[in-house]
């Protein structure tokens, strides 16, 4: 039995991850199901496909993942079942599994075709992606899902790395989609007219002073030493930075 991992923007609040994880723990009795993150980027999969990235290789190799950031939901937009360098993603033909692919080593793609007996237009994360995820746990391979092999929707014109928001967290400390490994240390943060450099981490500056770090996942992150970073810059999801090399 697989562990079961739950990726969405549900929400912990209201009824829905509740609802998911009703289902896996009908459908499959005994498989840990993980709460990886709930707030995930709203209606946006192209910030969510940075980030699933950044956070995946902290997860067990064995791990079945719900992703579901899916505002095309009841669409034409097909169900996947993604294996992704021995890891599954079960989860919408959005692109938010991109930057996984793309930086895989190998991965093979399926369009679940099963339906069940009562499918929601709006709910597709407990209805279809839930039951596929808890046979993926159980051992079950795609075939006998009901899934036949295709290849996903590839938005080849998503950068490598994204130099915008792609997350604010409880702190207001600000995710980009760019991995730090990929920016020299003397870059340049440009948000509007303020221009800020590289710190190891927040004591490094005064209190209230704002910077970029490489953060626990491995993404350029933008911070106020004790205050938000989010408020002081006024940075949300979505909200373009500018590298500037020095």
């Amino acid at each position: 039995m697989h562990p079961i991992g739950l990726f969405t923007d549900f929400g912990v609040a209201g009824p829905y991850l509740g609802q998911v994880r009703g289902v896996l723990l009908e459908q499959a009795p005994g498989a840990p199901v993980l709460d990886l993150m709930a707030d995930a980027p709203a209606f946006h999969p192209q910030a969510a496909a940075y980030l699933l990235a950044a956070l995946v290789p902290e997860w067990p190799k064995s791990m079945v993942v719900v992703a579901v950031v899916d505002p095309g939901v009841g669409g034409d937009r097909l169900p996947l079942i993604v294996e992704v360098d021995g890891r599954w993603f079960v989860g919408p033909d959005n692109g938010l599994f991109e930057m996984l692919l793309r930086r895989a080593d190998h991965w093979r793609c399926w369009a679940v075709t099963w339906r069940p007996s009562r499918l929601s237009a709006s709910f597709h994360g407990r209805d279809l992606f839930a039951p596929v995820a808890a046979r993926l746990a159980q051992g079950e391979p795609p075939e006998r899902i009901g899934a036949r092999r295709v290849e996903p929707f590839r938005p080849g014109d998503w950068p490598d790395d994204l130099a915008e928001v792609v997350y604010v967290d409880c702190y207001g400390n600000v995710m980009t989609g760019v991995r730090a490994s990929q920016v020299a240390d003397t870059t340049l943060v440009r948000v509007g007219a303020s221009r800020l450099g590289r710190a190891g981490t927040f004591s490094d500056h005064p209190v209230g002073m704002p910077f970029w770090y490489e953060n626990s996942i491995g993404l350029l992150e933008v911070a106020v030493n004790q205050g938000s970073a989010s408020t002081v810059l006024k940075l949300d999801v979505g909200k373009k930075i500018a590298l500037e090399n020095v």
